[in-house]
C-alpha cells in the first residue's frame, strides 16, 4: 500500500503465474524436467491463489486508475478509502467463519491491511481532512451528494445544526 508497485507487483505475479499453469504442468510432463514435478502447485494452492489475486484487485484498480491521471485526484481519496474499507470489510465477513489454515491466514493480512489503511486515514487532521472533504465537495460530479447520502445512511436529520452535512455545506457556501 506504500509503494503502488508493491501490490501490483504482486498481484501481475500471481496473475502470469495463473494464465500459465497449464503450460506449466505440460512442461513438467517432460522426463527431462520430472525432478520438478513435486514443485507443482495443486489446485487447492491454485484456489488460493485465485482468492489471493480478488482480494488484491481494487488495489490494482485504485492505483492504476489514479496513476493514469493528468488531472487532479484529491477529490477521489475519499471515495477510494471508502471502496478499499468496503471491499475489505467484505472479504473479511466472507473469511469470518472459515476455520482452513490458509482462509484464517487470509483473514488476518487483510485485517493487517485495513488496520494499515485506517492508520493512514486516521492521521487525517482537521486540516487536511477539510482539504480532502473540500477537494471531494467541489467536484463537479459529487458536490454535497455523498455526505447527504452518508447523513441518510446513519439516520442523521439533515436540518441539524451539529451535523457534518450542515457544517461542510455552510462552510463550502461561505
Amino acid at each position: 500500500m506504500d509503494v503502488k508497485t508493491h501490490w501490483n507487483s504482486t498481484l501481475e505475479l500471481l496473475e502470469s503465474a495463473y494464465h500459465l499453469r497449464e503450460f506449466s504442468r505440460e512442461w513438467l510432463q517432460n522426463p527431462k524436467y520430472a525432478e520438478y514435478r513435486p514443485l507443482f502447485t495443486t489446485q487447492d494452492e491454485w484456489t488460493i491463489v485465485k482468492y489471493v489475486m480478488e482480494v488484491l484487485g481494487p488495489f490494482q484498480y485504485w492505483t492504476h486508475w489514479m496513476s493514469k491521471r493528468h488531472t487532479v485526484t484529491l477529490h477521489r481519496v475519499i471515495t477510494v478509502y471508502n471502496d478499499m474499507f468496503n471491499h475489505m470489510d467484505g472479504v473479511m465477513r466472507a473469511l469470518a467463519k472459515k476455520k482452513t489454515p490458509w482462509m484464517e491466514d487470509l483473514f488476518f493480512t487483510v485485517k493487517l491491511a485495513q488496520e494499515k489503511l485506517s492508520k493512514y486515514y486516521t492521521e487525517v487532521t482537521p486540516t487536511t481532512g477539510m482539504l480532502l472533504m473540500s477537494a471531494h465537495i467541489l467536484d463537479p460530479f459529487r458536490k454535497l451528494r455523498l455526505f447527504r447520502k452518508w447523513g441518510k445512511g446513519m439516520d442523521i436529520n439533515p436540518e441539524d445544526e451539529t451535523s457534518y452535512n450542515t457544517q461542510y455545506q455552510e462552510a463550502v457556501l461561505k
